[in-house]
């Protein structure tokens, strides 16, 4: 008995499988995510799901994952699915009673990508035949959740409690508001979501136990200090104390590899921290009179000397921004994958004495897009920069993965068991 896993991506539900120990077969067409997947050790079949046969996991297919292509429904697109989906509909119906109506209505759909979403009913229908699948779980963008719900009446007709509904990914400790319809179904329990772990708020310990944890902001996913605002200390020349810019020209390219050669340093609380006073440090040095020459250097509040960072998901005047200490907006990238970068501001409350100037924008790595996406730091990604983003704004959050896996599984869902940075 194996799990089949439609639409498999980089490997998402994969990911999440392998952490309980179940391997999947996954189905996709596109050739680098199929080398992620290699290179990630996962089964994978480089087909196009839409013409693959049934027959051969007819009578051997435990569990059935579907997560179709978002492009045409998502609101980053031109949203044709919307305008298709009587025609889906219609396809769904079929296909529940065996009718293969699909060429027909692929003739009439504006985006041929729509139709999809009805591919896992013909999987569904043929594995029917003998009792399978066990359980059911089905991934896409809420405007899908109305197709969503067809399925899950259909479903109920064959034996299986059903559940559909919107869960939002920074719930279940992904550092990303990443909004998602979801169907779950299953023969041999009930079909509910699983309870959220975290929340926009941290919850106190009530009678009833541990209240939910805060949401995950990118900056501890990143591993750069769970702060209130976790933003860097400007440095020079990979070393503490002052300087032109956080990255020094040639030496860093991101925030995270900064991080990692020691030229940007979070700060975990509002302690007071001396900067340096050389005049190259971005600072404009106060008048000499201000102070004795051979006085220390003065110490400022850290909301004085800290750049305040966020992630901008585009170049657009309605690009969604966030601060590092913040889970991340919907990530999703396409044409606009380099815009996606990390802006910094200068804290509110400097003197109007001190002046500086804050660097520019420095685009997000595939690494950080990952390991926000809540995949491991160390995870193989394939492809150049854009095949590579591609992947990542489509994939699963496996962590939100794991959390819908495992009660169909009867595994324990442990949270040690996907940390992010490394």
């Amino acid at each position: 008995m194996t799990v089949v896993d439609l639409f498999a991506g980089p490997g998402g539900w994969s990911h999440a499988l392998s952490v309980f120990g179940v391997r999947d077969i996954g189905l996709e067409w596109d050739a680098w995510a199929c080398k992620t997947r290699s290179a990630a050790g996962q089964l994978t079949i480089q087909t196009d799901v839409a013409m693959y046969p049934v027959q051969p996991f007819i009578g051997r297919t435990r569990g059935f994952i579907a997560s179709p292509p978002c492009q045409a429904w998502s609101m980053a697109g031109k949203r044709l699915g919307l305008v298709d989906q009587p025609l889906v509909h219609q396809a769904v119906a079929d296909l529940a009673s065996g009718h293969d109506t699909r060429a027909t209505l692929l003739a009439a759909c504006h985006d041929e990508r729509s139709l999809l979403t009805a591919e896992p009913m013909r999987y569904l229908h043929a594995l029917n035949s003998v009792g399978d699948p066990e359980w059911v779980v089905m991934e896409e963008v809420p405007d899908v959740l109305p197709l969503w719900r067809q399925y899950a009446a259909i479903l109920r007709t064959w034996g299986f409690s059903t559940w559909t509904g919107i869960i939002n990914a920074a719930d279940y400790g992904v550092p990303q508001t990443r909004k998602r319809a979801i169907l779950l179904a299953s023969r041999t329990r009930t079909a509910v979501p699983p309870p959220p772990t975290h929340a926009k708020t941290a919850e106190p310990e009530s009678l009833f136990g541990r209240g939910r944890a805060r949401w995950v902001s990118m900056a501890e996913a990143l591993g750069w200090g769970a702060t209130d605002r976790p933003v860097p200390t400007v440095c020079a020349d990979g070393g503490p104390g002052g300087g032109p810019e956080p990255f020094p020209s040639g030496s860093c390219k991101t925030l995270t590899d900064a991080r990692a050669r020691g030229t940007w340093t979070p700060h975990p609380d509002a302690e007071r921290v001396r900067p340096s006073r050389r005049e190259s440090s971005g600072w404009a040095a106060r008048p000499a009179g201000d102070r004795p020459a051979d006085a220390p250097a003065p110490t400022f509040s850290t909301d004085e000397h800290r750049w305040s960072w966020s992630l901008r998901s585009n170049n657009q005047s309605n690009a969604t921004v966030r601060r590092a200490d913040e889970p991340a907006g919907t990530l999703f990238f396409g044409s606009r994958a380099n815009e996606c970068t990390w802006v910094a501001e200068t804290a509110s409350g400097v003197p109007d004495d001190v002046q500086r100037v804050a660097p520019a924008p420095i685009k997000i790595t595939a690494r950080e897009a990952g390991v926000l996406q809540s995949f491991p730091a160390d995870y193989p990604w394939r492809g150049n920069k854009g095949q590579t983003f591609s992947q990542i704004g489509n994939a699963v959050p496996p962590r939100l993965a794991a959390h819908l896996l495992a009660p169909h599984l009867n595994k324990p869902f442990n949270p040690d068991d996907f940390t992010l940075a490394a």
